[in-house]
């Protein structure tokens, strides 16, 4: 078990990646994403709740101030601890990986200066990665460009700005977002609705600007389906 810098290695996976955290985790959702295929990383403690869905982690990463027993994995699962206080252990997680599509549970709740933590991270990886926050309730993509999605009619479909961002169009939203610019502490888009179903909402072009499409917990495999096949 050695600290690294965050340049010194990179794991990437093919498919599917769960980075787990120490807040709040449904352990049987775990297992039905760790069957569908999902690599299982743990961000530092985030291990633990691995290991209490009855499950291992393929990977642990953060500075092990929160792990149990560390040095009890020696031999048994890849270690990165990595020392620098700079970033939580969450975004030590996504600076040392990269997968096609990331669900991040257990980063939310119990405490909220973690959740807003989460939601740096995000909006600072939100360019490079297709990211999905899971909480109790909800599911939280991040998306940066055009996205088309369906739901049942009249369903929540809120949309938070994590920068500033200006919409070109939507189709099917109850309150339409033509020529709409939402920005963090001025305007959001929280509770709108699907009018049919199918949905498609369209940022400014070139501007790559991150938000969240927020939707109710039952359509992750879907959100999961859907990021995939944008490759």
């Amino acid at each position: 078990m050695q600290a690294r810098s965050p340049q010194t290695s990179v794991v990437a996976f093919e498919q599917l990646l769960v980075i787990v955290g120490g807040g709040n985790v449904d352990a049987e959702l775990l297992r039905e994403l760790y069957a569908s295929g999902g690599h299982l990383v743990g961000a530092d403690g985030g291990a633990d709740q691995i290991v209490a869905a009855g499950l291992r982690p393929e990977l642990i990463v953060g500075d092990f101030d929160s792990l149990r027993e560390p040095h009890g994995w020696l031999g048994k699962t890849r270690l990165m601890q990595i020392a620098e206080q700079e970033t939580t252990d969450f975004e030590k997680a996504l600076y040392s990986t990269k997968a096609p599509v990331t669900i991040a549970v257990g980063m939310t709740g119990r405490r909220f200066d973690h959740t807003l933590a989460a939601l740096d991270a995000v909006t600072r990886y939100a360019r490079r990665r297709k990211i999905v926050l899971v909480d109790e309730e909800d599911v939280a993509v991040a998306l940066t460009e055009a996205f088309s999605f369906e739901v049942a009619a009249g369903e929540r479909v809120s949309i938070h700005p994590l920068a500033p961002v200006t919409f070109w169009r939507s189709d099917g939203l109850k309150y339409p977002l033509d020529a709409v610019k939402l920005a963090p502490g001025v305007r959001t888009g929280t509770s709108n609705e699907a009018l049919t179903g199918p949905f498609r909402i369209v940022p400014e072009e070139g501007i790559h600007a991150p938000y969240l499409l927020i939707l109710r917990r039952e359509h992750l495999m879907e959100l999961i389906a859907a990021l995939g096949a944008q490759g």
